[in-house]
């Protein structure tokens, strides 16, 4: 059963969320395209965890705070919840611009809640000759051709969407903008701090992906203390929603085995396989 309220984490700061099962809990973090995007992704998590989905402040109509101007508050506020909830041994899952919030998450996890990362084609970092493809300035087809290994099976028309819908879609992008718009989806700091992370950090990549490269990707995952990539073939930006049966092994996988108590896995460096 899935509850939807809201969180109120600061006075000026609800925070529409969506929750569903039981066990450990997982806080899974939507992308740019919003929470319909890890949607299938929650409802499969949830059959063996308890699963919290956020609405980021300003998607899909939610209030967002003026002074909430930059992905590290959205961090800030993503483990004040945690906080405030009372949960520990949590495993993040984020999803692009998500997936950036978990890592500034993890940095500024003093009381140690997070136990586990998975970043999913994740943005956020500054890797040199890899900059991520200008989502502000693709047409709704060149997004497409960036972002799926299967542009065609993917491509949504937004002439066939309505006035409603294209409003909300425009009003997300702007939010995003104002959150990761500048400097374009990174923070300059952010790949050299990541080295202080020794959460278990997966990587999931998209080997199609061509608004972050599986290039990027690999970077990303060596930065991290204790960090692995795993690269899912025949899938893009959105491997949960392209290639969901790989995608969510190699995160079941690591829900098991960061879970605390389970047997630490050997530290063996980074390393990128390919899941079919």
């Amino acid at each position: 059963m899935t509850t939807e309220h809201t969180a109120n984490v600061y006075p000026d700061l609800p925070l529409t969320l969506s929750e569903s099962g039981t066990g450990r809990p997982v806080l899974i973090l939507h992308g740019g395209g919003g929470p319909a995007t890890v949607a299938g992704l929650a409802a499969h998590l949830s059959r063996t965890a308890h699963t919290l989905t956020p609405v980021h402040p300003g998607w899909d109509g939610t209030p967002r705070p003026g002074r909430l101007t930059g992905v590290d508050d959205l961090a800030v506020a993503y483990l004040r919840l945690l906080a405030d909830r009372g949960l520990d041994d949590v495993l993040v899952v984020g999803s692009s611009l998500g997936g950036w919030i978990a890592a500034e998450m993890a940095l500024r996890d003093t009381a140690g809640l997070i136990t586990g990362l998975v970043l999913i084609d994740a943005v956020g970092v500054h890797v040199p000759g890899e900059t991520p493809a200008d989502v502000f300035a693709l047409d709704p087809r060149g997004l497409a051709e960036r972002s799926w290994h299967d542009p065609d099976a993917h491509f949504v028309d937004p002439a066939g969407l309505s006035g409603a819908r294209l409003a909300s879609l425009r009003a997300n992008m702007a939010t995003m903008r104002v959150l990761a718009g500048d400097p374009y989806m990174h923070d300059p700091g952010l790949l050299r701090r990541l080295g202080r992370v020794r959460t278990p950090a997966l990587l999931v990549w998209g080997a199609s992906d061509r608004i972050v490269t599986p290039a990027y990707g690999a970077a990303y995952a060596a930065a991290f203390g204790d960090g692995r990539m795993e690269v899912v073939a025949e899938a893009g930006h959105l491997p949960h929603i392209e290639r969901p049966d790989a995608t969510f092994a190699l995160i079941d996988a690591h829900l098991r085995r960061t879970t605390a108590g389970a047997a630490p896995r050997s530290a063996t460096g980074p390393t990128a396989r390919t899941a079919t």
